[in-house]
Parts: structure tokens; C-alpha cells; sequence
């Protein structure tokens, strides 16, 4: 059986531990806490370390999906968890002060990554925003990226993103 390690990356509070938990096949394996400093102001939990959910696809494959901490304080985390996969779903709240910023910190934290495998934008909390200034940014950077708009609680919004990373991931082979 093949097995292929997704990452899920964002901002804190973007939906990132949702996303996993509403695609996996099994409760995932989480590391929330509580939250301790300015953030506690909009989420109770934070992921601390990472979580973990798994899915099985039709053709037997076994997808582990990870998702990082968002918080920067928390970034050494970031590139434990980075080893090894074969791609990334950044997710972008559309809401925070500065998306295009938030973008620019995790595609410059996990570019040899990206670069190396690929990766798919998943922006929440709107389905109709200007996505113009993300893909000229992605334009500046020369990488060529899906970027959708998803909800994390919706399973068909996560599983197209899912398939979008994994139709990447093909096409670059």
C-alpha cells in the first residue's frame, strides 16, 4: 500500500486542525492546548505541536495528513513536521489584517518544499474575495499554484483540495 505525507499549514485560527479532522477517516491525533497569550482573544485551543488524521483514497493509497502550528513561536515544529511530504495545503484567512503577508510566511518557510513536490491555497472565510494579488504574488515567486475557496468544516470543499494537491503532484511527475 502507498502512503503519501500532506502537510496542512496557516495562519492560527484558520481552520487547519478542522480541515484535518473533517477529511480524516479516524478521530485524528491532535495537540491542542490552551491558549495562553493575545490569540486567546478569537480560539480557546491552539495546536502546539501537530496533529495528525489519515485518509484512504479508492485506489489503496494511504494519505497521512499533518497539520503544523500556526503560530510563528511555534515554527521549529514547522519544518519537523515538512519532512517527507510530498505536498502542501497552505490555508489563508481571508479576514486577518494582512492575508497576502500570512501567504508570504509560510510559502517562504516551506519554498525548497514546495518547490520540490507543490502545493494548493485554500482561502476560508469568504467566496469572494480578490484572489488577483495572491496569484501575482505567486507570479513574482515564479510558482504556478491552485489557490480555492474552502470551507474547513465541508468535506467536498477539503476533498477538492485534496485532489487539486494530488493532481499537481501527478502533473509534476
Amino acid at each position: 500500500m502507498a502512503e503519501l505525507k500532506i502537510v496542512i499549514t496557516g495562519t492560527p485560527g484558520v481552520g487547519k486542525t478542522t480541515a484535518l479532522s473533517t477529511v480524516s477517516d479516524r478521530p485524528p491525533v491532535t495537540t491542542e492546548e490552551a491558549t495562553s497569550d493575545g490569540l486567546a482573544k478569537i480560539k480557546d485551543t491552539t495546536t502546539v505541536a501537530f496533529d495528525f488524521g489519515e485518509v484512504l483514497l479508492d485506489d489503496g493509497t494511504q494519505l497521512r495528513i499533518y497539520g503544523t502550528p500556526g503560530q510563528i513561536r511555534f515554527r521549529h515544529m514547522w519544518d519537523i513536521v515538512a519532512q517527507g511530504a510530498l505536498g502542501f495545503i497552505i490555508l489563508i484567512d481571508i479576514t486577518r489584517d494582512d492575508p497576502l503577508e500570512d501567504l508570504a510566511i509560510y510559502i517562504e518557510n516551506f519554498e525548497q518544499s514546495i518547490r520540490a513536490t507543490s502545493a494548493v491555497i485554500g482561502v476560508t472565510r469568504t467566496t469572494n474575495a480578490d484572489l488577483e494579488p495572491f496569484y501575482n504574488y505567486l507570479e513574482r515567486k515564479n510558482l504556478l499554484l491552485p489557490i480555492m475557496f474552502v470551507d474547513p468544516r465541508d468535506k467536498d470543499d477539503m476533498v477538492d483540495l485534496l485532489m487539486a494537491l494530488i493532481a499537481m503532484l501527478e502533473y509534476a511527475e
